[in-house]
């Protein structure tokens, strides 16, 4: 697969930029007596761990479907994602607990240019593999790698804090590693905090896209025959592993091969564009019966008198039998059994001798 050889590519990248700066740092910081070097080799060091954690997930998250797990193991991504979160928050709590040691009791170290100079290309190369990391991270939708380019665009700012610190030393002879070490490393854990809860965000389900709802939404309703598109929901099984259903609406006059037809022409070409396994719904409307299309309006009066409605969908009348059904969809805030009953009330005032049956959606998608 595609995706998981980028991640693995750009996670030995990582790795073999990371295995470097440890060397280098480790040399710098006994030769200068550095405390904030030697913890930049022991950040970079993590960082490495992070990119092999990454290799680890994503090798297990692409594991065929079995009977077990029938929907795959993409999930596991997310999991290695919060252990690269927790090995940035250790960090964080390292650097802090050090740099609160060298702020209570500063000792001066002795830098070199030739320290200074591995310094400085440290932060380059941290900047750029970071950044690098990050936006393939981005563009294929791995919360791994954007984890990981981001612990090392943090690093790259704990080396530019030491730089700054050794040139100060150098130059006035002041010691502010300690205090430049405190404000990094409360950055870090920030930083860590906020991979943690959107990784946990993403665990627990969270609400779809709205670039890609309205996308699909477009392209389910571009298909002849198809009046509407309704109750869109998606499932995430993984980063790229994504499976949902949606509702269309359609003439109450298809016929079961015309509507066979449409739903499966819909599921393959929205697999084809989008890569979602789409199961199609039907929701037939009324297109014949005047006295339905009143009931309809009057029906779409009373709703829009309420404002936890966000909208309603899959009217239908049979009326012979004088029995409609439809969907409301609240907002989340609302008493839903509560405007549920208030709508009945209304209706029941208006057609006392009619049953309604009315079904309370949430508002999964935009």
């Amino acid at each position: 697969m595609e995706r998981s050889r980028k991640i693995i590519r750009t996670s030995l990248i990582g790795i073999a930029v990371n295995a470097v700066l440890v060397a280098a740092k480790l040399a710098v910081g006994l030769l200068s007596g550095s405390i904030a070097v030697l913890l930049d080799a022991v950040n970079n060091l993590g960082d490495a761990l992070s990119s092999v954690i990454t290799i680890i997930g994503t090798k297990l998250a692409g594991r065929a479907p079995d009977k077990k797990h029938p929907y795959g193991y993409g999930r596991i991504e997310y999991l290695t994602s919060v252990v690269i979160s927790v090995i940035v928050l250790t960090a964080g709590i390292t650097s802090l607990k050090e740099s609160l040691k060298s702020a209570l009791h500063p000792q001066a170290a002795s830098y070199s240019a030739g320290v200074l100079l591995v310094i400085g290309i440290a932060v380059a190369a941290k900047l750029v593999c970071g950044q690098y990391i990050k936006s393939v991270g981005k563009q294929i939708h791995a919360q791994t790698l954007v984890a990981s380019g981001s612990d090392s665009v943090f690093d790259a700012m704990l080396s530019l804090g030491t730089l700054a610190a050794a040139g100060i030393s150098v130059i006035w002879g002041i010691s502010l590693e300690g205090i430049l070490g405190i404000l990094i490393s409360a950055v870090i854990l920030k930083a860590g905090v906020e991979m943690l809860l959107e990784t946990l965000n993403s665990i627990i389900g969270i609400r779809a896209d709205r670039e890609l709802s309205e996308a699909l939404k477009a392209k389910v309703n571009s298909y002849d025959g198809v009046l509407g598109a309704y109750d869109l929901a998606l499932h995430n099984y993984g980063p790229s592993e994504i499976i949902g259903s949606v509702h269309v609406e359609v003439e109450d006059s298809m016929t079961a091969r015309e509507i066979h037809s449409l739903t499966r022409r819909i599921a393959m070409e929205v697999y084809t564009a989008f890569g979602i396994a789409l199961t199609v719904g039907i929701y037939a409307s009324n297109t014949s019966d005047s006295r339905a299309s009143e009931l309809k309006k009057d029906l779409e009066q009373i709703v829009g008198r309420y404002p936890e409605i966000l909208q309603m969908h899959g009217f239908y009348a049979r009326v012979d039998e004088k029995m409609a059904t439809f969907d409301l969809v609240m907002d989340f805030k609302a008493d839903g059994a509560q405007v549920r009953e208030r709508v009945l009330n209304e209706l029941r005032g208006k057609y006392p001798d009619w049953n309604f049956s009315i079904i309370l959606d949430s508002d999964y998608s935009d």
